[in-house]
């Protein structure tokens, strides 16, 4: 599942294509196995109802969400490859003056009520894949407005700790943990969570590293 076509570019170049296989969906081949590719659009909510539905109507052996991502640690430079192995709904729950209260806060949902655990969406099982296996595990927020101001950013950093965020991996995550299917969130890093500075992105480079370590995943 990627988000758009253009975070698919290079990994279905890698690949042989067979044709339509549904709505937003195009069917390749990797060796001897079958690969769907599902472009959902951007954000929480065609993500999440475009995997829902796909995933209601066929069994995967294995679901891979493939994106960018910015990075909220210097460490994590843009151009990487990380595997986000927890996410977090950062705006879901409500303001009370200048705190943030979660829904978990809120009483509205339990800490471990599934999906969750402690608050998260946890891929406790990821599948067993060396590739995989190789890409530094990090913990992530998805959001619908992407930080881009000093303060909002410290204030999300402080709340959450996060070390990435997108606009779509708590909800294939929520998906995928919900239809009991293995799975795996895997994103290049774009650029650094700072006030938007597209001079100083590396989308191109996130993108081509993404697309070389998802055919690793599908070869390995």
């Amino acid at each position: 599942m990627v988000a758009t076509e253009a975070e698919a570019g290079p990994f279905v170049a890698g690949l042989t294509r067979v044709g339509e296989a549904g709505p937003r969906v195009t069917r390749y081949r990797a060796g001897g196995n079958d690969v769907d590719l599902l472009v959902t659009g951007v954000g929480m909510v065609a993500t999440a109802s475009w995997c829902s539905r796909l995933l209601a109507s066929a069994r995967f052996d294995l679901t891979l969400n493939l994106g960018v991502c910015g990075s909220f640690k210097t460490a994590i430079v843009p151009g990487s490859v990380v595997h986000v192995v927890s996410d977090r709904l950062g705006e879901l729950g409500a303001e009370d003056g200048d705190r943030f209260l979660t829904i978990q806060q809120m009483g509205l949902l339990r800490d471990d009520e599934f999906p969750f655990k402690g608050g998260r969406l946890v891929n406790g099982s990821p599948p067993p894949n060396a590739t995989l296996a190789n890409l530094r595990a990090v913990d992530g927020i998805t959001v619908s407005t992407v930080h881009g101001d000093e303060a909002s950013i410290a204030a999300v950093s402080e709340r959450f700790g996060p070390d990435v965020e997108s606009m779509e991996g708590a909800a294939f995550m929520y998906c995928c943990l919900i239809h009991g299917v293995p799975f795996a969130q895997v994103r290049a890093v774009s650029n650094i969570v700072e006030r938007r500075n597209r001079g100083a992105w590396k989308l191109p480079e996130a993108i081509a590293a993404l697309g070389a370590e998802g055919l690793r995943i599908l070869e390995s």
